[in-house]
């Protein structure tokens, strides 16, 4: 193991397939420290250079450059470890969000050795839009509660992101049916 990069296991589906609550749940765990690439970006200050980059990109609906986005995270990351909010030699780094394509996972190899992948499956796309749907309600986010707005992050995943895992080795790769409640899907993740 390269004892320069940080050991992480990847949280990864599909949207609704429930990465961040699973991570939420892990990540309260003593030796584990969940990452969520929105929160990265939610935390930017604007006025900072990267959070004025990554400002002009989203503020024009626009993605922001893997390069910028990997970055972004790697700042976020050294900052976690200063804070000693994330310990590399005590605790296993749970991301989620990133990478979100092919180039992102090979920036990323400089900073993480990938120990496991859990890829929660869901087989049934309508079944995760009403979670979606019923999330976005929940949380007041109209917009995301939107079925087309829905639609077209599945578009995107399918298109840009889930080529990830062939990036990976397949014995990497744990599948984990995502349908279900919290509790009985962490039971299959653990």
């Amino acid at each position: 193991m390269d004892s320069q990069r940080y050991q992480t296991v990847l949280l990864f589906g599909a949207p609704g397939a429930g990465k961040g609550t699973q991570g939420a749940i892990l990540g309260r765990i003593p030796g584990f420290f969940h990452l969520s690439c929105g929160e990265v970006f939610r935390s930017l200050d604007i006025h900072s250079e990267l959070g004025s980059i990554f400002y002009e990109h989203s503020s024009k609906g626009e993605l922001v450059p893997d390069d910028v986005t990997v970055k972004m995270w790697a700042e976020n990351m050294h900052a976690q470890t200063v804070l000693s909010l994330y310990k590399p030699h005590d605790d296993l780094l749970l991301l989620d969000g990133i990478p979100r394509n092919v180039k992102q996972a090979e920036l990323m190899e400089e900073y993480i050795d990938v120990l496991g992948i859990i890829h929660l499956v869901c087989r049934d796309k309508e079944a995760m839009i009403k979670r979606l749907r019923r999330r976005a309600l929940k949380e007041n986010r109209i917009d995301d509660a939107q079925e087309d707005v829905i639609r077209r992050r599945w578009e995107i995943y399918e298109r840009e992101t889930a080529p990830v895992l062939s990036y990976y080795p397949d014995e990497l790769i744990h599948e984990v049916d995502a349908v279900g409640s919290p509790s009985s899907v962490l039971q299959h993740v653990l």
